[in-house]
């Protein structure tokens, strides 16, 4: 039992020292003037730049091994255009070479055009005087020579006698169509001769029948436009007496009213057909006049006499604004005064209880003894 006790004092021992040394490396971490100015822990901020050397230290590494990589990459790049610039020289080469054995200029399809021995190749410009090519304007064949002669003087022999052959022929052939028209001509001369005179006997005789029909004629309408002219003013006489009479008793010039009185009602009349209002339509339209004027100074007296009432109310209302005014004045001077009264008293009061908390309560200073017993520990 006795070891036992003594085993359990050793642990608490050593717990004790234990929160002693704790509490004397608090102290000295929160007690440390430059560590309480910071306010940050030191030792993080030591972690936190050494892991940012190493970061940065990674990120060189790995840079240089980028850049290295590219140094490789630019020597590959230059090797592939060497060999790229290398092979297309090689391709126009084999191009040129190739075009040198099989593809020579006299096998083209236009080397017709740049042969330089085309003029020799070339046909003779006049092959004869028939050659399709000796036009005007190629300068060939000129005036004056004449290589077929011979063949063309025959021609010409054998061509004037055929057209003299032919002349003779359609001489010939004339005098006879000649001779038949001419026998023709004279037959129907005669035949037309006889059909004229036929023609102009008849035409006698109808004339004289239509001269004859017409006198007939001219003498019947004569006397028909005679008989009609006579109707036609024994007509206009009657139609002239039954229109002044009409004139005479119609409503035109008698002025009846009734006849501007319109279809469409009796308050609507027909504009070129009234005279004028009536009496008793000016009496009525007078008498509505006055009526209008009556009403008219009947509303100014109303409207005179409403003013007049708001005149009067607007100036009481006005004379109880002044009395309210001065009242709320007179109140707000009674209320100043009170205030002011009130904070006199307040005033002194406070300077009373000053007087009182300096020379009674706050009488005893603390010493320095008594601020010692302060920030003893870290808790």
């Amino acid at each position: 039992m006795r070891r036992l006790g003594l085993q359990r004092d050793l642990a608490e021992a050593a717990a004790l020292e234990r929160r002693r040394q704790r509490e004397l490396h608090r102290q000295s971490r929160i007690f440390n003037a430059r560590v309480r100015t910071i306010g940050v822990d030191k030792d993080a901020l030591d972690t936190q730049i050494n892991d940012k050397k190493i970061q940065e230290a990674n990120e060189k590494a790995r840079h240089d091994t980028i850049a290295g990589e590219m140094k490789q990459n630019d020597k590959i790049i230059c090797m592939l255009e060497e060999r790229q610039k290398q092979d297309i020289k090689n391709l126009n080469k084999a191009i040129t070479e190739f075009q040198q054995n099989f593809q020579k200029p006299e096998t083209r399809r236009e080397f017709d055009l740049s042969d330089p021995q085309s003029l020799k190749k070339d046909t003779p410009a006049r092959l004869s005087d028939n050659d399709p090519r000796c036009t005007v304007s190629g300068l060939q064949k000129f005036l004056g020579e004449d290589l077929n002669r011979d063949q063309r003087v025959k021609f010409q022999k054998e061509q004037s006698r055929e057209w003299s052959l032919q002349q003779q022929r359609d001489w010939k052939n004339a005098l006879a169509d000649q001779k038949f028209a001419e026998d023709l001509h004279d037959k129907n001369r005669i035949d037309l001769d006889q059909k004229a005179m036929e023609l102009q006997r008849k035409e006698v005789e109808t004339r004289q029948a239509v001269c004859a029909a017409t006198k007939d004629f001219n003498r019947a309408q004569a006397t028909e436009f005679a008989e009609r002219k006579m109707l036609e003013k024994r007509q206009e006489e009657e139609d002239n007496a039954a229109e002044i009479s009409n004139l005479l008793r119609g409503n035109l010039l008698s002025e009846n009213p009734e006849q501007a009185a319109s279809s469409f009602g009796r308050h609507r009349v027909i504009t070129d057909r009234w005279k004028g209002m009536n009496q008793d339509q000016l009496m009525a339209i007078r008498y509505t006049q006055q009526q209008q004027v009556l009403e008219k100074l009947r509303l100014q007296e109303e409207e005179r006499q409403r003013n007049a009432e708001w005149d009067r109310q607007r100036i009481q209302a006005a004379r109880a604004q002044l009395l309210f005014e001065r009242h709320r004045q007179r109140l707000n001077r009674e209320l100043r005064r009170t205030l002011d009264n009130t904070n006199a008293q307040l005033s002194q009061e406070q300077k009373s209880k000053k007087i009182y908390l300096q020379e009674e309560v706050y009488s005893n200073f603390p010493t320095g003894q008594y601020f010692t017993q302060f920030n003893t520990t870290s808790r």
